[in-house]
């Protein structure tokens, strides 16, 4: 069994490709909805309700946990592996990598919480990854939330998003990072705001193979998926036709539930 978890719904797109990936996998996604954003919240803070939530999926018998939020794997991921250390674990990192190895110009950019784009590993992996390549970083405050609430379709929305994203074009930036797992559920408002001028770089089919390359036994199972919210699961199940994933549903075993953790 895989354990995937994010602050809320954006981890979602992650779960889709694992699913995708991993037919047979029985798959446990757990929303942290009660303390949701993590990007606002300060790394200590984070680095406890990883440990709590990773602590429940372990004992629900999860053999693969996948961190499936930037901002927790940002400030908490190091902190779980230590904790674990026998535990295969899967962190979210914003495709710094790819990006510049894509780039033409010479250029990309990073969209990212608050709390990922202060992140010291943030500013490792664009050392370590953007060799000459010239790097970014735009703190997009409130995309997160958008999400959750399902706000996708406002036109105000629009707008906000040409204002980030229209004097990064105009540098050159031929690469977008989504280094949010939320931002990926605002790819159809971004795309015609960049097209024809840069792409956007999102890492979930990545992160899936990684998880199938982890996963071994727990690879195997019915194809089960148990949807898990520390508050309002209703509105997590409900999440699933407003982003295109009403084909999980195929693969529920039950309502979304209620966790305490």
């Amino acid at each position: 069994m895989i354990g995937i978890f994010d602050s809320g719904i954006g981890g979602l797109s992650v779960l889709a490709a694992i699913a995708r990936a991993l037919p047979h996998a029985d798959l446990v996604y757990l929303a942290d909805t009660a303390h949701l954003p993590y990007g606002d919240k300060d790394d200590a803070y984070i680095r406890r309700r990883v440990l709590t939530i990773g602590n429940h999926l372990v004992d629900r018998g999860c053999g693969v946990i996948v961190v499936a939020c930037n901002t927790a794997t940002a400030a908490a991921v190091e902190a779980f592996r230590e904790t674990f250390p026998k535990l295969p674990v899967v962190g979210v990192e914003p495709g710094v990598k790819p990006a510049a190895a894509m780039s033409r110009s010479g250029r990309i950019a990073v969209l990212a919480t608050l709390s990922t784009a202060r992140s010291e590993r943030l500013a490792q992996l664009i050392r370590q990854h953007a060799g000459s390549v010239q790097v970014e970083v735009e703190a997009c405050p409130g995309w997160a939330t958008r999400v959750e609430t399902l706000s996708l379709d406002d036109p105000d929305f629009v707008e906000e998003a040409r204002g980030h994203l229209t004097p990064l074009l105009a540098t050159g930036v031929d690469q977008i990072v989504l280094g949010c797992t939320h931002y990926a559920f605002l790819s159809p408002v971004l795309e015609p705001i960049v097209a024809h001028q840069a792409t956007l770089v999102d890492v979930a089919d990545a992160v899936a193979r990684q998880c199938v390359r982890l996963a071994g036994t727990d690879a195997l199972g019915g194809g089960r998926l148990t949807l898990l919210a520390t508050a309002q699961p209703e509105k997590l199940q409900a999440a699933l036709p407003v982003l295109g994933l009403r084909w999980l549903d195929d693969r529920l075993h039950s309502a979304a539930r209620l966790v305490i953790a």
